[in-house]
């Protein structure tokens, strides 16, 4: 007698390809098109606008110039280098000849995508290898132990510390793509107090995504979308604050509704079959060696590993750092623990060669995810469905306006993840709707970050299959544990957006 073998939820890299497939139809479907841009040429002072073909034409950097354009922006923003991308300019959507992607594009698109992901790819890679420079010292393990017996009885404030942290860099700076860092560092504390790596996954993942969501400083979200807009980037601040801090609150106590039933009984967990695949990657002590002391050397080194993240969120939103300087710092703080631990020389290269493979996966789903909006680019629909999409919300009332707006943007997001891309890309366009329906421009803004916001907790195309493979956690599982929450926040979001605009 045979048995049926049960169906499984394909791998992340498999989700991709398929997202990649599907995109490339559409770009046999979809008819091509694209808005002529426009973009500030510092070395030449001059507004350079590209038409839909191709043609570039120069302009002298004024206001009139800008005006005569119909782009609300000022004219300092370009100057001053807030708005640094190309931007779409309002009706000058032009039909061009279909580009269609075939089957060589398809399969050209994972190692495109890695060619143009290539500075995340190896901050993942070092990273790694700085984790496995680490892992052997032996501090994480002491640290962790440490950390479990200091939090007996008081779990529940490292989901509240650590989400409302993430949280903030998340509404300050963008942090995102930096949380890969995080998850072999904590993932291992949430296991020891108790839960399980879901638990770990939310309160980072979550908290960075309803940071970024409720962006009120953020220079990739908020100021650039705002500029792009034409308005203030303070305006509609207040509502976007109150977002942050019930957005959060909403987030936290959803977390810790799911952490204390899996800490009372761990079969609840929705990762219970993978528990002692996780513990045993995560809980790596080998119970044949002396546990390493924690003492003045071990607190040292995990200082350092400390203080390096620290630097580097400092570096980001204070220095403009960006991959580079990342990459290389943690390169530095591996080779500053080796010299602490007097590691041989030998076993630095092999330590941190086994760290940046266990992060090898992550790196290549990032660079795939990269490819599937190249395709998209390369095919040309990508303006034509904000052309479209801008259609859509013609004639409606304010308070519908508004909320098909934020599930527009969420759509337009799954197909553009970068929040400082789809700004440039939609805003010019859709912020002018805006004046025609009789609601503030920073609606607009707000709708765009909860629409891309909301997106980001589940778009494969984003970074949710990167943070969710540093785990082994599947789509399918986080799925389960997210949608409720997305309920949740889509109400929350939609009412914020009614007050916006009715009061």
């Amino acid at each position: 007698m045979t048995t049926k073998k049960k169906l499984q939820f394909p791998t992340a890299y498999t989700i991709l390809f398929i997202v990649a497939a599907l995109v490339a139809i559409l770009t046999w479907i979809m008819p091509a098109g694209k808005y002529d841009s426009l973009a500030y040429n510092s070395h030449e002072n001059v507004f350079a606008v590209t038409t839909a073909t191709g043609e570039t034409t120069n302009y002298p950097p004024t206001q009139e110039t800008l005006d005569n354009f119909d782009i609300k922006a000022k004219l300092d923003k370009f100057i001053g280098g807030d708005i640094w991308k190309p931007i779409g300019i309002p009706g000058t959507y032009t039909k061009l000849k279909s580009n269609p992607q075939g089957i060589k594009q398809l399969f050209q698109s994972p190692i495109n995508g890695m060619y143009g992901g290539v500075d995340i790819i190896f901050f993942i890679l070092i990273i790694g290898g700085f984790i496995g420079v680490v892992n052997h010292t032996g501090a994480f393990d002491s640290g962790i132990s440490h950390l479990a017996k200091t939090l007996n009885g008081k779990e529940k404030w490292l989901i509240i510390i650590i989400t409302s942290l993430i949280a903030l860099g998340g509404t300050s700076f963008g942090l995102a793509e930096e949380t890969i860092a995080f998850y072999p560092i904590l993932v291992p504390v949430f296991l020891a107090v108790g839960y399980d790596a879901m638990v770990a996954v939310a309160a980072i993942y979550v908290g960075s995504s309803i940071g970024t969501m409720a962006s009120t400083v953020n220079p990739f979200a908020t100021i650039m979308a705002s500029n792009a807009a034409g308005i203030n980037w303070t305006s509609g601040i207040i509502g976007r604050g109150v977002m942050l801090v019930a957005g959060t609150t909403i987030c936290i106590m959803y977390i810790i509704r799911y952490a204390e039933k899996v800490k009372k009984d761990p079969s609840k967990s929705l990762i219970f079959s993978q528990k002692t695949e996780i513990e045993e990657r995560f809980l790596h002590s080998d119970t044949d060696k002396e546990a390493k002391a924690f003492d003045v050397r071990t607190k040292l080194i995990l200082s350092i590993f400390a203080l390096s993240f620290i630097v580097m969120i400092y570096g980001v939103s204070k220095l403009d750092w960006w991959f580079l300087e990342m990459t290389t710092l943690f390169f530095v703080a591996s080779i500053v623990v080796a010299v602490i631990e007097k590691i041989d020389e030998k076993i630095y290269v092999a330590e941190f060669l086994n760290g940046a493979r266990d992060l090898l996966g992550v790196a290549l789903i990032v660079g795939i995810a990269r490819g599937v909006t190249m395709i998209m680019d390369n095919g040309l629909i990508s303006d034509t469905m904000l052309y479209y999409t801008s259609n859509i919300v013609a004639g409606m009332d304010k308070g519908l306006f508004i909320n098909v707006m934020m599930i527009l943007f969420a759509g337009l997001s799954f197909f553009v993840p970068s929040s400082s891309g789809l700004a440039v890309l939609s805003m010019p366009i859709m912020a002018p709707l805006a004046d025609v329906v009789g609601i503030p421009r920073e609606s607009i803004v707000s709708a765009y970050q909860y629409g891309m916001g909301m997106m980001a907790f589940i778009t494969p195309t984003g970074l949710v299959l990167a943070s969710l493979m540093m785990v082994n956690v599947t789509l399918d599982k986080w799925f389960k544990f997210i949608m409720p929450l997305l309920g949740i926040l889509l109400v929350f979001t939609s009412g914020l957006l009614l007050v916006g605009v009715y009061f």
